[in-house]
């Protein structure tokens, strides 16, 4: 993997991490995310949530995956004690399309299981994954994750109409985030 660095993400990062996030979706949600809204101003929509998440963080942290120049490689947000029995969420986890399949999103998996270590009182750690993603599946249960729900997606913002049909996710668990494996594990 090339140099990396990774830092606590602020306000004035809000810009980047929504046209990174705007880009995965339009990549790795069709199908499930309706087109018209992917192929719209999806930018000015995650804009809205990450000025708003980044301007008050509350009990949570997003950390930023930058190159040596300091360009926005990937990031990842994660809520602390989210949820009473299955801890705290990995809310996203976004790598640039250029680098995936380069250890970003390993390392930046790593340090949300450590941030949420550090910053929750719960020690389990979950995340939701589109069903149709089984790339993302894959990466996720190589790094320990085990599936152990599915459920019906709700549409972005509310909106009924953002979404195609009724998309499923599934929950990626892990009981400790300590145990979230620092390197995937040997495929079988």
């Amino acid at each position: 993997m090339a140099q990396l660095t990774f830092r606590s993400a602020g306000p004035d990062d809000a810009e980047g991490i929504a046209r990174l996030h705007a880009d995965s979706w339009r990549r790795h949600y069709r199908g499930a995310y309706s087109d018209a809204f992917l192929d719209g101003d999806v930018v000015t929509n995650r804009l809205s949530v990450w000025s708003s998440r980044l301007a008050a963080p509350g009990a949570s942290a997003t950390i930023v995956a930058e190159d040596g120049s300091g360009l926005l490689q990937g990031f990842v947000h994660v809520v602390f004690d989210d949820d009473p029995q299955w801890g705290s969420l990995v809310d996203n986890l976004h790598v640039i399309n250029d680098r995936r399949r380069t250890g970003v999103g390993g390392a930046l998996l790593a340090r949300a299981a450590e941030a949420a270590v550090d910053g929750a009182t719960s020690k389990a750690l979950y995340l939701w994954v589109l069903e149709q993603n089984t790339a993302a599946q894959g990466f996720y249960e190589a790094f320990g994750g085990t599936c152990s729900e599915e459920a019906t997606v709700g549409a972005p913002g509310g909106v009924a109409t953002r979404l195609n049909g009724t998309p499923k996710k599934l929950r990626m668990t892990w009981a400790d985030a300590a145990s979230v494996k620092r390197e995937p594990v040997a495929e079988r």
